[in-house]
């Protein structure tokens, strides 16, 4: 086989996107991810159960728990990102992009921290972030069909005296709402009544709201005792939903830690990082091809509503012929 001649732009999925299983097909015919885990299993701990056991065997209830699911995203998407690696070694990194808590995949594929590094601070941000939803009662809900001013009316009208922002910008006419549950019960009734679908999502807290505010006062402590490398590709912050500056190391702790608290703009992130791309602002990403890391074909989804000429290969299960086919097609 020839070498590779285009670039990747790696995809990194954030929570939600975890399902049991996720990254067990990799491990299975992959040196290289079965390393990744292994060394995931050595750094964190879970009492009796090892990181890859809650992937591999579940259940989804406990995977879906914030403070497992982040670490287990992240190990997953690295996991894949080195068997890529492994199995097509003339890969060409040209950007990486990653939503919520994917930003931290995409910002250890441009080496601005070590997996081990990376791993403990992903723990630990999910461990404060579950500790901040267990002592608020906040809930998220999906706005079909809304821009960025009707969520804003939403929020005013729903709110009251609570908590109730924007959270994530998914894509065109996906918005998610994020506040106390009073608030969210308030803006699903709001919402119909502008016309919009509305549904609650089952989710653990008010995430990307101001109800998370002591997690991120915990994350710009945990942020404090990590080296921050300069990046060797651009990645895209969630908060201004732009390239992160390459060598600013204070900047990007300070975007990391208001990333918890502020909506995500992944659709504005996607869109000029397409712009850039195809632009020719980034060396060898005219021609650069789309790659979304395990687990699940979330972003892919996401892509289709934010730019329907922009193809997203996934790359969920090692053993799908369509998926290499994709790395291949570069060959």
């Amino acid at each position: 086989m020839s070498a590779i001649s285009n670039g990747f732009v790696f995809l990194c999925p954030g929570q939600g996107a975890q399902t049991v299983g996720m990254g067990q097909t990799w491990v299975e015919f992959s040196p290289a991810a079965a390393s990744v885990y292994q060394a995931a299993d050595e750094i964190t701990s879970f009492g009796a159960r090892r990181l890859s056991e809650f992937c591999f065997a579940g259940p989804q209830e406990e995977l879906n728990r914030t403070d497992i699911s982040q670490p287990a995203l992240f190990t997953c998407g690295m996991a894949c990102h080195s068997a890529l690696f492994e199995k097509h070694p003339a890969i060409v990194t040209v950007a990486a992009n990653g939503l919520s808590l994917g930003e931290y995949t995409a910002l250890c594929i441009a080496g601005a921290f070590s997996f081990a590094d990376g791993l403990r601070l992903v723990a630990t941000r999910g461990r404060l972030m579950q500790q901040a939803a267990e002592a608020s009662r906040g809930g998220m809900v999906a706005l079909i069909g809304a821009d960025e001013t009707q969520a804003n009316e939403v929020c005013a009208a729903a709110a009251k005296d609570e908590v109730l922002v924007p959270a994530n910008f998914n894509a065109p006419g996906q918005i998610v709402v994020s506040g106390s549950v009073a608030a969210c019960d308030r803006a699903v009734e709001v919402a119909g009544t502008m016309g919009l679908r509305a549904a609650k999502l089952a989710v653990a807290g008010a995430f990307h709201s101001p109800l998370m505010a002591s997690a991120a006062e915990g994350m710009a402590r945990a942020l404090e005792h990590v080296e921050l490398k300069p990046l060797s590709v651009d990645v895209w912050s969630n908060v201004t939903g732009l390239r992160h500056h390459r060598n600013d190391p204070a900047r990007l702790r300070k975007l990391l830690v208001e990333q918890i608290v502020s909506p995500v703009r992944w659709s504005q992130s996607c869109t000029d990082m397409i712009g850039a791309l195809k632009g020719g602002e980034i060396t060898g990403g005219s021609d650069a091809t789309f790659h979304e890391l395990a687990p699940n074909t979330v972003l892919k989804g996401l892509m289709r509503r934010i730019d329907r000429s922009t193809e997203v290969h996934t790359h969920d299960q090692h053993d799908q012929p369509q998926r290499d086919h994709a790395v291949q097609a570069n060959a």
